[in-house]
């Protein structure tokens, strides 16, 4: 009996090894892989830089591979109106109906790996003055924003860059915002803009 006992125990630990896949490994010696993520107002192409960012890289390669962003929501779609200058696009955490989503443990903050947060780059986001508290959420850099960067505080940490997809980034700035009561903020978009899926691209050969 405690021979079956111990085989359906190791059974059962292969099966959830099997469920949860590692952005560690997602190409790993590929220093720079890249992302589409397929979103209803069309694609956008990351590429993610590991050489400087490799803990933030790999976070965001384990929920890719593990499809956590599938089904969420950009929810943060905001513009500087008193400078008119556009800021940025942030999403990965919420559903459609605006709820938060599964998050694993928060990681290290890399803001210090000399990317910097211009436009079209993309960062992780934190809790207000909790910089080591990233998890999900990431936003693009719809401006170059100086002002995110490391300084005498911790900045938000770049890992990439969009390569394809400018338009599609542009489509959505444009979008109608407005107040949104179970968030409490008014740069929520009025019709949900969905993250259909992210799929890791095939390592380009050299």
């Amino acid at each position: 009996m405690k021979k079956i006992i111990f085989c359906l125990t190791v059974l059962l630990l292969s099966s959830s090894a099997i469920a949860e896949m590692s952005g560690k490994f997602v190409q790993k010696n590929n220093l720079f892989p890249r992302v589409q993520i397929n979103t209803s107002k069309g694609p956008i192409v990351l590429e993610l830089d590991r050489s400087r960012a490799p803990i933030t890289v790999n976070n965001f390669l384990t929920y890719v591979v593990n499809k956590d962003y599938n089904g969420s929501v950009f929810h943060r779609v905001e513009r500087d109106e008193v400078n008119d200058q556009d800021f940025v696009i942030q999403g990965g955490g919420y559903d459609r109906e605006y709820d938060g989503m599964f998050e694993r443990e928060a990681i290290f903050n890399e803001s210090g790996n000399g990317l910097e947060n211009d436009m079209y780059s993309v960062a992780m986001a934190y809790q207000d003055n909790k910089p080591h508290s990233a998890t999900r959420q990431f936003f693009f850099n719809m401006d170059d924003n100086e002002h995110l960067n490391p300084g005498k505080d911790w900045g938000f940490a770049v890992f990439g860059n969009v390569i394809e997809g400018y338009e599609t980034l542009d489509k959505i700035m444009r979008v109608e915002t407005g107040y949104n009561e179970k968030l409490g903020y008014t740069f929520i978009p009025k019709e949900p803009i969905i993250i259909l899926s992210v799929d890791v691209l095939k390592q380009p050969e050299y």
